[in-house]
Formats: structure tokens, C-alpha cells, sequence
């Protein structure tokens, strides 16, 4: 029974050191994905949109790493422009997701009442609809166009914020310093700051690495069925379907933007897989 004893904080120190290498591992991969989208472009320094014919589907070397595609373009440079715009597109339209839902669902646990069925009826609706089909319905209204994808992500995700903070909130808002806060005569600000934020940002913390990689698999998709966003934009779902015709005679072509996908979206879950461990 001493034994069984010991191994417990033996293997919760165990635990901790396979989180902490997780969110080392995954916060690397973030970093190497952000400074290539950030930094690439202007390093690369060519035209993602320039087309040369006479250099159509180059294998990998000095003059391209990734080679070209069938349209003579730098596969390189489009690569990252394409990281660019769904890493910069996502996280806007998890964060702009966050702040509604984050503060409905605090208003929802903090009132009660009338205010908060209604609130929930209002998320449940939201949920009845498939979040890629809501993001497909705003891209048909609007095909090829910035500002649909994003509103229809933020309308689909804003949800999942709103239902993790009133949970998480409502045992916050019950406890004693919360009441002490409130006999002291501090306002809703105050305890919004002081005692509600810090209690929920693990947990939003968590919810938000999901949310970017479920919006960036999102953009993929919908680029890859052709709805999203339109050529010749440099996007990841575009370039897989552009270059799958001709996976045969130089399969690097889709190699890039599937392995940049899989790293962007490995690097949120394992600072997710982090965050719940934690």
C-alpha cells in the first residue's frame, strides 16, 4: 500500500513533464507556422500570383524549394501567403467569437432567469444548424468574399464560448469571494476582472487552440469543394484541389499544403490536449 502511495506523485510528476514537453512541442510548431506565415512572404519575395508557363510543374531545387505548379507559380510563396490567410482568419474569427460568448454566458449565469433561457434558446438554435453549414450558407450569399467566411465563423462558434462560460462561471459567481466582492460594494467589472477571468482562462485558453484549428480546417474544407474562397487566391484548401490533378507526375505539390495543415492543426491540439491536462 506505501508503494501505491509513493507512485501517485510519482506519476503526476510524470503527467506534468509529458504536459509541459506537449505545450513546448505544440507552441514550437505555432511558432515555426507564424513566422513562416509573418515572415515568409517578404523573405520569398516573389509574386504568389506570377505566372511563368515555360517553368510548369518544376520539381523542388535551388530556384523554388517546393517547385511550381502547373501555372509556373512558386509553390513556396503561395504556401505562404495561403498560411497567412487561414491562420490570420481563424484566430480573428475565434477571438471575435470568444468576446460575445465569453460575456453572454457570464450575463446568462450572473442574471438567471428569464434572460438566461432566453440566451440559451437562442445558442440551442445556433447548435441546430451544422457549423459548416452555417459558414457554407454566409459563403453563398457572398462567394469568394473575406468578410462572409468570417462572420460565418464567428456565428458558428460563438456558441461553444458561451455554453464552457456559463458552466464554468456559475460555481465562480456562488463562491464566498465572489459574495465577500459584492458585500464590499465592488461592481460587476470588478468581479468580472478579479475573480471570473482568471477562473476561466484555462478553460477558454483551451477552447480557443480548438476553435482556430476547427476555423482553419473549416476555411480548408470549404477552399477544397470550391466555396470558400475563389482563384487565384493563395489559400490551403484551394491548392489541394488545384494540385491533385496532378498528384501522379509531382506529388510534392500536394504534400505542401497538406503537411502545413497538419502541422497548424497539431500545434492547436496539443496545446488543447495541455490546457485539459492541466
Amino acid at each position: 500500500m506505501n508503494g501505491t502511495l509513493l507512485d501517485i506523485p510519482m506519476r503526476t510528476a510524470r503527467e506534468s513533464r509529458r504536459a509541459e514537453v506537449r505545450r513546448r512541442t505544440g507552441l514550437a510548431i505555432l511558432a515555426m507556422v507564424a513566422m513562416f506565415s509573418l515572415f515568409g512572404p517578404a523573405a520569398i519575395g516573389i509574386d504568389p500570383a506570377r505566372q511563368t508557363l515555360a517553368d510548369s510543374l518544376l520539381p523542388p531545387g535551388a530556384a523554388h524549394w517546393l517547385g511550381t505548379d502547373v501555372l509556373g507559380r512558386s509553390v513556396l510563396s503561395r504556401l505562404a501567403h495561403a498560411a497567412q490567410l487561414s491562420l490570420g482568419l481563424a484566430l480573428l474569427a475565434a477571438v471575435t467569437a470568444a468576446v460575445p460568448g465569453v460575456l453572454l454566458g457570464v450575463a446568462a449565469s450572473w442574471r438567471g432567469g428569464r434572460i438566461e433561457r432566453g440566451l440559451v434558446m437562442l445558442g440551442d438554435a445556433v447548435l441546430s444548424v451544422p457549423g459548416l453549414l452555417l459558414v457554407l450558407l454566409f459563403a453563398a450569399l457572398a462567394p469568394g468574399r473575406y468578410w462572409a467566411l468570417y462572420i460565418g465563423l464567428s456565428l458558428s462558434l460563438w456558441v461553444e464560448y458561451f455554453r464552457v462560460a456559463r458552466t464554468a462561471s456559475r460555481p465562480v459567481l456562488a463562491g464566498d469571494a465572489v459574495q465577500a466582492s459584492r458585500l464590499l460594494g465592488f461592481g460587476p467589472a470588478y468581479v468580472l476582472r478579479r475573480h471570473l477571468l482568471p477562473a476561466l482562462a484555462p478553460v477558454l485558453g483551451t477552447l480557443l487552440a480548438f476553435s482556430v484549428a476547427q476555423a482553419v480546417l473549416a476555411l480548408a474544407a470549404l477552399g477544397f469543394i470550391g466555396v470558400g474562397l475563389q482563384p487565384p487566391t493563395p489559400e490551403l484548401g484551394l491548392m489541394m484541389i488545384e494540385f491533385l490533378p496532378h498528384y501522379e507526375e509531382a506529388p510534392w505539390l500536394i504534400a505542401a499544403p497538406v503537411a502545413l495543415l497538419m502541422l497548424l492543426v497539431l500545434g492547436m491540439m496539443l496545446l488543447a490536449a495541455d490546457g485539459e491536462t492541466a
